[in-house]
Protein backbone atom coordinates (compact mmCIF):
# COMPACT_ATOMS: atom_id res chain seq x y z
CA UNK A 1 0.00 0.00 0.00
CA UNK A 2 1.52 2.89 -1.32
CA UNK A 3 1.11 6.57 -3.06
CA UNK A 4 0.78 6.35 -6.86
CA UNK A 5 4.52 7.34 -6.81
CA UNK A 6 5.63 4.80 -4.19
CA UNK A 7 6.94 7.20 -1.67
CA UNK A 8 5.71 5.88 2.01
CA UNK A 9 7.46 6.97 5.26
CA UNK A 10 6.20 3.99 7.84
CA UNK A 11 7.45 5.17 11.85
CA UNK A 12 7.69 2.70 14.15
CA UNK A 13 5.92 2.85 17.82
CA UNK A 14 6.29 0.77 21.33
CA UNK A 15 5.51 1.23 24.06
CA UNK A 16 8.10 3.82 26.01
CA UNK A 17 8.97 5.56 22.27
CA UNK A 18 9.16 9.27 23.73
CA UNK A 19 6.39 11.14 22.33
CA UNK A 20 7.96 14.04 20.51
CA UNK A 21 10.26 11.66 18.97
CA UNK A 22 6.94 10.16 17.31
CA UNK A 23 4.67 12.75 17.46
CA UNK A 24 7.45 15.72 15.80
CA UNK A 25 8.56 13.81 12.61
CA UNK A 26 4.80 12.99 12.16
CA UNK A 27 3.78 16.37 12.30
CA UNK A 28 6.43 17.29 9.74
CA UNK A 29 5.61 14.10 7.38
CA UNK A 30 2.34 15.03 7.50
CA UNK A 31 2.19 19.19 6.64
CA UNK A 32 4.90 17.74 4.37
CA UNK A 33 1.58 15.67 2.37
CA UNK A 34 -0.32 18.20 2.24
CA UNK A 35 1.54 20.71 0.63
CA UNK A 36 3.85 18.25 -1.80
CA UNK A 37 2.95 17.13 -5.12
CA UNK A 38 4.51 13.97 -4.08
CA UNK A 39 1.83 12.74 -1.46
CA UNK A 40 3.70 10.79 0.40
CA UNK A 41 1.70 8.21 2.87
CA UNK A 42 2.80 8.73 5.84
CA UNK A 43 2.16 5.46 8.56
CA UNK A 44 2.31 4.46 11.78
CA UNK A 45 2.88 1.01 13.03
CA UNK A 46 3.56 -1.32 16.02
CA UNK A 47 4.83 -5.32 16.16
CA UNK A 48 1.19 -6.55 16.20
CA UNK A 49 -0.79 -3.51 15.13
CA UNK A 50 -2.17 -2.92 18.45
CA UNK A 51 -2.27 0.60 20.69
CA UNK A 52 1.01 1.14 22.45
CA UNK A 53 1.34 3.67 25.62
CA UNK A 54 4.12 6.29 24.78
CA UNK A 55 6.64 7.27 27.45
CA UNK A 56 4.91 10.02 29.18
CA UNK A 57 1.54 7.82 29.52
CA UNK A 58 0.01 9.01 25.97
CA UNK A 59 -1.61 5.85 24.38
CA UNK A 60 -1.49 5.82 20.56
CA UNK A 61 -3.03 3.50 18.10
CA UNK A 62 -0.82 2.81 15.30
CA UNK A 63 -2.28 2.24 11.26
CA UNK A 64 -1.44 -1.16 11.90
CA UNK A 65 0.93 -3.77 11.66
CA UNK A 66 4.49 -3.96 9.59
CA UNK A 67 2.74 -6.28 7.16
CA UNK A 68 0.26 -3.63 6.73
CA UNK A 69 2.51 -0.63 5.65
CA UNK A 70 5.33 -2.21 4.47
CA UNK A 71 7.25 -1.22 1.96
CA UNK A 72 8.19 1.53 2.90
CA UNK A 73 10.90 4.14 1.83
CA UNK A 74 11.83 5.82 5.06
CA UNK A 75 12.01 3.77 8.23
CA UNK A 76 11.72 6.34 11.10
CA UNK A 77 12.91 4.43 14.60
CA UNK A 78 12.00 7.08 17.46
CA UNK A 79 13.84 6.50 20.59
CA UNK A 80 12.61 6.75 24.29
CA UNK A 81 13.37 4.48 27.66
CA UNK A 82 11.51 1.53 25.77
CA UNK A 83 14.23 1.24 23.08
CA UNK A 84 16.87 -0.60 26.47
CA UNK A 85 13.91 -3.62 25.90
CA UNK A 86 14.81 -3.63 21.44
CA UNK A 87 18.52 -3.25 22.21
CA UNK A 88 18.52 -6.37 23.58
CA UNK A 89 15.59 -8.36 21.38
CA UNK A 90 17.35 -10.15 18.56
CA UNK A 91 14.07 -10.41 16.69
CA UNK A 92 14.02 -7.02 16.69
CA UNK A 93 17.09 -6.60 15.51
CA UNK A 94 16.45 -9.18 13.21
CA UNK A 95 13.73 -7.49 11.76
CA UNK A 96 16.04 -3.99 11.34
CA UNK A 97 18.49 -6.22 9.02
CA UNK A 98 15.25 -7.23 7.42
CA UNK A 99 13.81 -3.87 7.00
CA UNK A 100 17.53 -2.32 5.77
CA UNK A 101 17.64 -4.60 2.59
CA UNK A 102 14.65 -3.38 1.41
CA UNK A 103 14.45 -0.01 2.73
CA UNK A 104 16.40 2.96 1.35
CA UNK A 105 16.64 5.09 4.35
CA UNK A 106 16.53 4.56 7.67
CA UNK A 107 16.15 7.27 10.54
CA UNK A 108 16.58 7.55 13.63
CA UNK A 109 15.42 9.83 16.10
CA UNK A 110 17.12 10.36 19.80
CA UNK A 111 18.17 7.07 20.94
CA UNK A 112 16.34 4.89 18.71
CA UNK A 113 20.11 5.19 17.14
CA UNK A 114 21.17 2.59 19.31
CA UNK A 115 18.87 -0.05 18.20
CA UNK A 116 20.11 0.73 14.76
CA UNK A 117 23.65 0.07 16.57
CA UNK A 118 22.87 -3.21 18.42
CA UNK A 119 21.60 -4.44 14.63
CA UNK A 120 25.02 -3.16 13.75
CA UNK A 121 23.58 -0.90 11.58
CA UNK A 122 25.96 2.12 12.14
CA UNK A 123 29.24 -0.03 12.43
CA UNK A 124 32.25 2.57 10.69
CA UNK A 125 29.64 5.27 10.05
CA UNK A 126 28.92 8.48 11.52
CA UNK A 127 26.14 8.47 13.94
CA UNK A 128 24.10 10.64 16.85
CA UNK A 129 21.95 10.38 19.42
CA UNK A 130 20.61 11.89 22.72
CA UNK A 131 23.70 13.97 24.12
CA UNK A 132 22.90 11.56 27.72
CA UNK A 133 23.19 8.47 25.94
CA UNK A 134 26.52 9.19 23.31
CA UNK A 135 28.90 6.56 25.62
CA UNK A 136 25.86 3.99 25.26
CA UNK A 137 26.01 4.55 21.69
CA UNK A 138 29.82 4.07 21.35
CA UNK A 139 29.81 1.31 23.81
CA UNK A 140 27.29 -0.43 21.51
CA UNK A 141 29.77 -0.72 18.72
CA UNK A 142 32.93 1.51 19.36
CA UNK A 143 33.15 1.75 15.09
CA UNK A 144 31.25 4.11 15.32
CA UNK A 145 31.84 7.79 14.72
CA UNK A 146 29.66 9.62 17.13
CA UNK A 147 28.64 13.11 16.22
CA UNK A 148 28.20 14.88 19.78
CA UNK A 149 27.67 18.68 18.32
CA UNK A 150 25.14 18.28 15.66
CA UNK A 151 21.26 17.82 15.68
CA UNK A 152 21.57 14.92 12.97
CA UNK A 153 23.69 13.53 11.23
CA UNK A 154 22.51 12.55 7.42
CA UNK A 155 25.31 9.75 5.91
CA UNK A 156 23.23 8.57 3.23
CA UNK A 157 21.00 5.68 3.34
CA UNK A 158 21.03 6.43 7.54
CA UNK A 159 19.77 9.48 9.06
CA UNK A 160 20.08 9.80 12.91
CA UNK A 161 19.49 12.39 15.21
CA UNK A 162 19.76 13.86 18.40
CA UNK A 163 17.54 14.30 21.11
CA UNK A 164 13.81 14.89 21.31
CA UNK A 165 12.98 17.63 19.30
CA UNK A 166 16.54 17.31 17.27
CA UNK A 167 13.75 14.69 15.01
CA UNK A 168 11.80 17.85 13.50
CA UNK A 169 14.90 19.33 12.14
CA UNK A 170 15.67 15.61 10.64
CA UNK A 171 12.38 15.17 9.19
CA UNK A 172 12.30 18.91 7.79
CA UNK A 173 15.59 18.13 6.48
CA UNK A 174 14.48 14.62 5.44
CA UNK A 175 12.04 16.92 3.23
CA UNK A 176 13.87 19.54 1.63
CA UNK A 177 16.23 16.30 0.09
CA UNK A 178 13.41 14.23 -0.55
CA UNK A 179 11.38 17.25 -2.72
CA UNK A 180 13.27 20.45 -2.59
CA UNK A 181 14.25 23.34 -0.04
CA UNK A 182 10.86 25.47 -0.95
CA UNK A 183 8.91 22.71 0.07
CA UNK A 184 10.59 22.18 3.36
CA UNK A 185 10.56 25.86 3.83
CA UNK A 186 6.99 25.77 3.59
CA UNK A 187 6.33 23.16 6.21
CA UNK A 188 8.87 24.60 8.60
CA UNK A 189 6.58 28.20 8.36
CA UNK A 190 3.30 25.87 8.58
CA UNK A 191 4.41 24.40 11.46
CA UNK A 192 5.97 27.81 13.07
CA UNK A 193 9.23 26.09 13.68
CA UNK A 194 12.31 28.22 14.32
CA UNK A 195 14.35 25.28 15.50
Amino acid sequence: MTTGNGLSVGIFVFDGAEELNVAGPYEVFTTWRERSALKPRVSTFSWDGRGVRLAQGLHMVPDGSPDDVDPFQVLVHPGGPGVQRLVGDPTHLAWLHAVRARTPLLASVCTGSLAFAAAGLLAGRPATTHWDHVDELARLDPSILVDTETRFVDDGDVVTSAGVSAGIDMALHLVERLENAEVAEEVRRALQYEG
